[in-house]
């Protein structure tokens, strides 16, 4: 017999000591009256002692009965005051809500989570910044935000966050030195920023592995992050989406945004926790902030 299964028992003979009768008490718990006499017979068995008289008019508890469900129902009393307090703390925002994206989109957050800080004090916000796809289902994280293919997972609430641009970028520093990049198929003679993987689920990344020679890409870093200082310091050339470029001053654009390398962003939730205050407090403020969904 499982801890649930005896849990469950005295749940069920609790209220027909509450309530003196098996109907009353089926029809509290919305199960069948063959299914109450179940389990009131199981419970009495497994202790081997009389928690009722049976009588015509229904069921009075015994002595032994007594000791047991006065600690059932000091147990309840204990849950009922919990489940209070969770639905309390619920209504008034506060624990920990935990967002994941990829490192290089932090710039881009911080201000959403600042302001948001700002309207909830009471909740502590935790950033956690990985290529790797948190599994929401597992609790990973509560809110992810997510650029690339759109996420197919059934139990995922999937939302068009942005439709973001992208296209290569420079310091002045490199400039200076190796001249612009004019075009696409101009590009002899100057150095380029790669990753240490392929990514070749993005755009502008499939063009890099595909038409930059070995020997022209000087640097390779293991993130977004990386590359975008890298190209800073004047490493080579580096692609970026444009709404990350934008906060990283001294980056200048080399060309306009190629329309194919344009690149969605995804705001993920998992629908157990989509419609608790604590998300939506947070989603609909990221929406207002940063969709544009065009």
């Amino acid at each position: 017999m499982t801890e649930h299964s005896n849990w469950q028992d005295i749940h069920i003979a609790y209220h027909v000591a509450k309530l003196g009768t098996l109907s009353a008490a089926a029809t509290h718990l919305a199960v069948h009256h063959s299914t109450v006499l179940r389990h009131v017979d199981a419970l009495e068995k497994r202790l081997n002692c009389t928690l009722f008289h049976r009588h015509a008019r229904g069921y009075s508890v015994t002595e032994a009965g007594q000791l047991l469900f006065k600690e059932a129902q000091q147990t309840q009393e204990r849950f009922d005051r919990m489940l209070g307090r969770l639905a309390g703390q619920n209504a008034r925002l506060s624990g920990t809500l935990v967002i994941t994206s990829v490192s290089s989109f932090s710039p881009i957050l911080m201000p959403v989570i600042a302001r948001f800080i700002e309207l909830h004090p009471q909740v502590q916000v935790e950033l956690v910044s990985d290529s790797r796809i948190f599994k929401l289902e597992y609790g990973e994280a509560h809110v992810s935000v997510r650029p690339g293919a759109q996420p197919k997972d059934a139990d995922y609430v999937v939302q068009l966050l942005q439709k973001n641009q992208s296209t290569l970028y420079a310091s002045q520093a490199y400039v200076d030195k190796y001249g612009s990049l004019t075009s696409l198929q101009n590009i002899a003679g100057h150095h380029f920023i790669g990753n240490i993987h392929a990514l070749n689920n993005i755009p502008m990344m499939r063009w890099l592995n595909g038409h930059v020679d070995a020997s022209q890409i000087h640097f390779r870093g293991s993130d977004f992050s990386a590359m975008m200082d890298a190209g800073i310091h004047g490493l080579g050339i580096v692609g970026l989406g444009c709404n990350i470029a934008s906060t990283k001053p001294g980056l200048l654009a080399q060309l306009t945004p190629p329309p194919e390398w344009d690149n969605d962003l995804w705001l993920v939730t998992h629908r157990d926790i989509h419609r608790s205050p604590k998300v939506q407090a947070f989603t609909q403020l990221l929406k207002s902030m940063m969709g544009d969904a065009r």
